[in-house]
């Protein structure tokens, strides 16, 4: 699609030391058109200046001056009355000419007012436009599913529905900027800012409520006008709205492309096509994160105003303190109670053989002393005391070292019966003791903890590297497995297993294993 050029001169009238004088002219000339006024005199144009009352009194050299510089700019068209009776010449001079505006004239107007507007304008998520969609939609389904309904209501009802749908976009676009805008502002007045944050997650979460049964009957009705013809449509609401002729070409191609586009528009939103989501989805997701961002804010918010002081506070205070101490002395005691620093208490401590030590060495180069533990808690060092008994460890020591092997003996029974000559459904082990069947699932978790690879399996290793888990995934067609111990029963999907012990002969699962 060709962009086209905006002429550059086309706002040229909004700057410079004359733009109040013709923002003046043109808005007069708008008004008149609003009355059906297609033409001004020069002395129309002055009147009505200074009816508006905005302008300090102009000579008609300065009128006719501004008035010119708007046709150059084609902003106006000027044309000679000729049906009029003139008395004088002075009269021919002042009522001859005649001034409208053009289609530039008219779109540069356009303009300025539509950007005012935005400008002033405050987006709006509105449920009864959405409501409004869905009742359009409705109403249309019912005049093209009954004979004889009017060609002009039907127009008349396509209108609004674009209307509608204009008014979500316009809405839904400007409260998103101002959304982003209020998410990324720290307001200097705490109190304000929290209050309208507030408001705001309140509003979100209103209009959430039902959003997805409203956007559901939308698409519902959109699919049923689409059942009946959306051509169809267009093409008895062109009948409707009774085009009148254009002498630069058949207005009809371009309507009815700009009813498809907005059709497109309303389908993007509500009823796109398959597997791609709807933009009313998105503004959900917007409105959800929005929701989250401005509830973590306040939380902020909450937090500041609950804590008395933080860190950087107590700091800048302890200056303060710090700069109006009278003397050095009071600085020394302001630093020992905040810090809790002091001279060092191990300063007498002496080496084990002084004379082996020099009393020139620095102290930098000399030995390290050793400080007793109970320096810092008592401010004493350690005294040395009666030695205390030594309890006999021996009779422990036996019985730690009896139940470690046999725990690695119960270990290497386990995985011995674990082992497997290739893979074996998991429904194969049957039943088993309950410490056997610990660390079959010890295994099988971390075999599913894993991520499978390009052919789906899984593998995993025990932390001494001894024994491999391979699992793969159960055939479609296979039962759920049931595992039996002494303490209940498993079920879960039939894997196929395979168990590796490194060193170890392995047996299939279930030749005089089960029961452990």
């Amino acid at each position: 699609m060709a962009v086209r050029r905006i002429p550059p001169e086309m706002f040229r009238f909004t700057w410079g030391d004359w733009a109040h004088l013709y923002q003046a002219i043109l808005d007069a000339f708008a008004a008149a058109n609003e009355r059906l006024e297609t033409t001004l005199g020069l002395d129309d144009v002055r009147a009505r200046l200074r009816a508006g009352g905005r302008l300090t009194p102009l000579t008609d050299e300065e009128l006719i001056r501004a008035l010119k510089q708007l046709r150059e700019w084609n902003l106006l068209d000027v044309v000679q009355n000729h049906a009029e009776n003139y008395r004088t010449a002075d009269e021919y001079e002042r009522r001859n000419l005649q001034y409208s505006l053009t289609r530039q004239g008219e779109a540069a107007i356009a303009g300025v007012r539509h950007a005012l507007e935005a400008l002033a304008s405050t987006g709006a998520l509105q449920t009864a436009v959405l409501d409004a969609i869905a009742d359009r939609l409705a109403e249309l389904c019912v005049l093209l599913e009954t004979p004889g309904s009017a060609d002009r209501r039907i127009y008349t009802t396509l209108q609004e529905l674009e209307g509608h749908l204009e008014a979500l976009l316009d809405n839904t676009r400007t409260f998103n900027s101002e959304l982003q805008r209020l998410l990324r502002a720290e307001s200097a007045d705490t109190g304000t800012f929290r209050e309208v944050k507030s408001a705001t997650v309140a509003y979100l979460q209103e209009f959430l409520t039902n959003l997805d049964q409203r956007a559901r009957a939308i698409a519902a009705a959109a699919a049923q006008v689409e059942k009946n013809g959306v051509s169809l449509l267009h093409e008895r609401a062109l009948a409707g709205a009774e085009l009148p002729p254009v002498p630069d070409g058949d207005p009809v191609p371009a309507w009815l492309a700009h009813r498809r586009a907005r059709w497109d528009g309303l389908r993007a939103w509500f009823l796109p096509p398959e597997g791609v989501p709807a933009r009313v989805e998105q503004l959900h997701d917007v409105a959800r994160r929005a929701i989250i961002t401005l509830l973590q804010a306040l939380d902020r918010i909450h937090e500041a105003r609950r804590r008395s002081s933080n860190a950087a506070q107590d700091f800048r205070e302890l200056a303060r303190w710090f700069a109006l101490a009278p003397g050095e002395e009071d600085l020394h005691r302001l630093w020992h109670l905040a810090f809790g620093l002091a001279s060092s208490r191990h300063a007498h401590l002496h080496q084990p053989d002084p004379e082996l030590i020099p009393s020139s060495a620095s102290w930098a180069d000399a030995p390290p002393v050793e400080v007793s533990a109970l320096l810092r808690t008592s401010g004493r060092t350690q005294q040395a005391g009666r030695t205390g008994k030594v309890r006999p460890v021996d009779a422990l020591r036996a019985r730690r070292a009896a139940r470690a092997r046999q725990e690695r003996a119960e270990l290497e029974a386990a995985w011995s019966m674990l082992g497997t000559d290739g893979p074996l459904p998991l429904s194969r082990f049957g039943e088993l003791d309950h410490t056997v069947f610990e660390r079959l699932l010890d295994l099988l978790g971390r075999a599913l903890a894993a991520r499978p690879d390009q052919t789906g399996i899984r593998r995993a290793t025990t932390g001494d590297g001894r024994v491999d888990i391979l699992l793969r995934p159960p055939p479609a067609t296979s039962a759920p497995a049931v595992l039996r111990t002494g303490r209940g029963w498993l079920t879960g999907p039939d894997y196929l297993v395979e168990v590796r012990v490194a060193g170890s002969a392995a047996r299939p699962a279930g030749d005089g294993r089960a029961g452990g």
